[in-house]
């Protein structure tokens, strides 16, 4: 028996309870430490379960380098190489044969098996390792296979193993699967914290610690960066700064797989190591040697904003559980000790889980497969934790924009095309229709976009094309290989040069940009702005097609694109481009200018000036730019906002069918009151105030407009004899009159019909306000002596009788000599 050979690991005492549980159910659940032993001896193990008969284990890791480690741990245990009992799989890279029981794949490899045979014929078991990482492959791929379990294959096995996972809702989700669960060995770790300063950079504070560390205590170091950036420059501060006996090496997911395989070898005899590593080194693997963790407390991750479909990476602190994961490598092999590069209070605070990556990811790619699957809602599968629906709206709309599936969401002929590319869904749609002769171009376009790293990290697509197309490095080799591969999928006709920026607008037709204003500030179709350093070649080029951004969506900082010509643009673009005729208010002389536009989204490519519009063109121009800008552009004189004021007062009093005179009511009527009494000429300045008011007027039911006057006059008629005119610019009419004018009337002067009192702003000679009142007769009566004592020595050419109910009503002084 294979199980009997194994070395005994934490994992070893619950290998029988494994084994009991998936021989009496199809479905399990492993919950173990990292250290258990659970990635190479679980599969090992299950080779002699009798439900396996001669199928294959596919066992999944989220990433290549867990796999290609796990494969080759596995093979050494067996006495083999990888490619015989076990064996891995995975883009550019496969070492299998008719022997292989074991095939250990990257979590994306699953989904491909499935979708091109549902049945997954010759497999009997697939394990989903770590699956605490939740990726979007990793749950995909458990939803498909539950999917085939349920309705195809009773008897396939499904096992999930993870370090740090609540067991039991993943249990739920495989119809009450068992649970089992190991309690691990480790060694202790003391965790120290040492708080990185305000302002000081990440990588300066590493490389303190690191030196510290390796100043103060035995064996390697390993230290968690956020990326490969960090990671660079982290290994430029360290050169020269460590001890002739200390290696520096880096861990990041670009590396060609000879150099990760470099970073997790032990120390050579005698030499320590640094290993600089992002959380690619969190889990799945042992780096031997290490027992000094420093942890910078960052990662980054990406970010999928559905409004501007845009994925951006985001350096963001590490959840508790990565920091715990982190720890546990210093204590893998001996007693360690984890550095952290914060207060220790700090830690509560933390983030427990890091999302699952089905929340914030791009589901495009999730979405197409789906449709290839025959499942139209994604939503309908039965994953851990259901994918939002914006971002589903908006892989739902892509897919729809670049034909690969129809209204239905069924999957159509481009579709299937794409899919069969095995490659992100923009990318997978350039090489589907660079067609005959450009396919090559295009794949390696591709394979360069998704492999980093290849061809270097300029900005400049066409020069790392260039770098790439000389590289004779292994993976250089292997990339084209694949390219190559890809290219056949679609054609296999000749090859004529393309250049990367038309095979971009492709890709990305909503990312293509145009210069604006200062050199390297670029806008693009979709509106967003980006920018390059004014020292890059590209930042001179009117147009380019943006491949990549990171940053904010309005001043993303463009890490990979290539230029376009606006011929190469308007080409490929055409039905996308539209001409339009445009109006805009030019506030100095009143006018409406128009132009026609040659748009690509929120990109101008041509523009003219057109005549002033006249007739009907004109005064559709007038009314827009009100829509625009709002009524204060009319030509409003004093007649005519005393009748907006009128008819607002009487809608306010009366209600219906008295017309609202609000802006927001007004502009949304202007087709009933204003357009009939427009003339056709494109100026506001040709809009007369009588045509105002018949406009304001004709919104009245013609019944009511000979009232309006006598509910609400624009005069009162004072016993002096003026004509007085009254307010409506206030919730209540005003009547502001000198007071000599209302001396002899005893009643309150009203309007609409002697129901609604006007507010009385008594004036002395001078115009200046003396009282308010509602209450004429009670003034007289009351205040006025008061008032009489006051201006009688102000204002002595005028009268003040005792009892102005008695004096004769005058606007004028006394005369001369009186």
């Amino acid at each position: 028996m294979i199980a009997a050979t194994l070395p005994d690991l934490p994992v070893t005492a619950v290998l029988p309870a494994l084994a009991d549980a998936l021989a009496g159910k199809n479905s399990a659940v492993l919950v173990a430490p990292p250290g258990a032993g659970k990635t190479t001896l679980v599969p090992l193990a299950l080779l002699d379960a009798p439900w396996l008969g001669s199928g294959k284990i596919v066992l999944l890791e989220p990433r290549r380098l867990a796999a290609r480690a796990a494969a080759r741990r596995m093979a050494a245990l067996l006495g083999e190489e990888p490619g015989g009992t076990v064996g891995y799989a995975m883009r550019m890279e496969n070492r299998t044969s008719a022997r292989t029981r074991i095939l250990v794949v990257t979590e994306g490899v699953l989904a491909r098996m499935i979708l091109d045979d549902p049945e997954l014929p010759g497999v009997s078991a697939v394990i989903f390792d770590e699956f605490h990482e939740r990726s979007l492959d990793g749950d995909f791929g458990l939803a498909l296979a539950l999917d085939v379990q349920g309705a195809l294959r009773a008897d396939l096995r499904l096992l999930v193993m993870s370090a740090t996972l609540d067991g039991a809702r993943v249990a739920r989700l495989l119809s009450g699967a068992p649970v089992i669960e190991s309690e691990g060995r480790s060694f202790p770790v003391d965790i120290r914290y040492q708080e990185r300063a305000g302002g000081v950079p990440i990588e300066e504070a590493t490389v303190k610690a690191i030196r510290a560390a390796l100043a103060d205590e035995t064996g390697s170091v390993l230290a968690f960066l956020p990326g490969q950036r960090e990671i660079e420059r982290t290994a430029e501060q360290l050169a020269g700064r460590v001890g002739a006996d200390t290696d520096v090496v880096p861990l990041y997911g670009q590396l060609d797989g000879k150099a990760q395989d470099a970073a997790i070898r032990p120390a050579a005899e005698g030499r320590r190591k640094v290993v600089l590593a992002t959380a690619i080194a969190e889990t799945s693997i042992t780096i031997d040697g290490v027992r000094v963790v420093i942890d910078s407390g960052l990662s980054r991750l990406p970010k999928y904003e559905p409004a501007s479909g845009l994925t951006r990476l985001e350096t963001v602190r590490a959840s508790r559980a990565s920091a715990d994961q982190r720890a546990g490598r210093a204590g893998r092999t001996q007693p360690g000790v984890a550095i952290r590069l914060w207060r220790a209070e700090q830690t509560a605070a933390l983030p427990a889980f890091t999302p699952p990556e089905i929340l914030e990811a791009d589901l495009s790619g999730l979405m197409l497969d789906c449709a290839a699957f025959g499942v139209a809602d994604p939503a309908s599968l039965a994953f851990l934790d259901t994918p939002p629906a914006p971002a589903l709206a908006e892989a739902r709309a892509l897919l729809k924009a670049l034909h690969a599936i129809d209204d239905s969401g069924r999957l159509t002929q481009s579709g299937a095309a794409m899919r069969k590319l095995a490659l992100p869904v923009r990318l997978a749609h350039m090489v589907a229709e660079a067609g005959p002769g450009r396919a090559q171009d295009a794949a390696r376009l591709a394979v360069l976009l998704t492999e980093r790293g290849l061809g270097g990290d300029s900005a400049d697509l066409e020069r790392r094309l260039m770098r790439f197309a000389s590289d004779r490095s292994p993976r250089a080799n292997a990339a084209r290989q694949l390219a190559d591969r890809l290219a056949r999928t679609v054609s296999s006709a000749g090859h004529e040069a393309g250049t990367a920026g038309a095979l971009l607008i492709n890709a990305w037709p909503d990312r293509v940009a145009k210069a604006r204003g200062e050199r390297g500030r670029f806008v693009l179709a979709n509106g967003s702005g980006a920018m390059l350093d004014g020292a890059d070649p590209l930042a001179g080029e009117p147009f380019l097609v943006v491949a990549d951004l990171q940053g904010k969506a309005q001043n993303a900082r463009i890490t990979a694109a290539a230029a376009a010509s606006e011929t190469e643009i308007r080409d490929a673009l055409a039905d996308r481009v539209e001409s339009r005729r445009e109006t805009s208010f030019d506030r100095d002389r009143r006018v409406v200018r128009v132009r026609e536009t040659v748009r690509l989204g929120a990109i101008v490519l041509a523009e003219r000036m057109l005549p002033a519009p006249s007739g009907a063109d004109a005064d559709r121009a007038i009314l827009d730019a009100l829509r625009e800008h709002g009524l204060t552009l009319l030509p409003w004189n004093k007649e005519a906002e005393t009748m907006r004021n009128r008819l607002a007062w009487l809608h306010r009093g009366l209600g219906a069918p008295w017309p609202e005179m609000s802006e927001a009511a007004l502009i949304e009527r202007l087709d009933d009151w204003l357009a009939p009494f427009l003339t056709g000429k494109a100026s506001f300045d040709a809009i007369s105030g009588a045509a105002l008011i018949d406009g304001l007027t004709s919104l009245v039911p013609h019944d009511l407009q000979r009232r309006i006057d006598a509910l609400a006059p624009t005069h009162f008629d004072a016993p002096s004899g003026s004509r007085v005119p009254i307010r409506y610019d206030g919730e209540a009419p005003v009547l502001a009159i000198r007071v000599q004018e209302l001396f002899g009337l005893g009643r309150h002067p009203s309007i609409a019909n002697d129901t609604v009192p006007l507010t009385l702003e008594l004036l002395s000679p001078a115009h200046r306000p003396i009282q308010t009142t509602r209450d004429l007769p009670g003034f007289w009566r009351g205040s006025w002596a008061d008032v009489r004592s006051d201006m009688r020595g102000r204002y002595p050419r005028h009268v003040w009788p005792e009892n102005p109910l008695e004096a004769a009503a005058t606007s004028r002084a006394k005369p001369r000599g009186t």
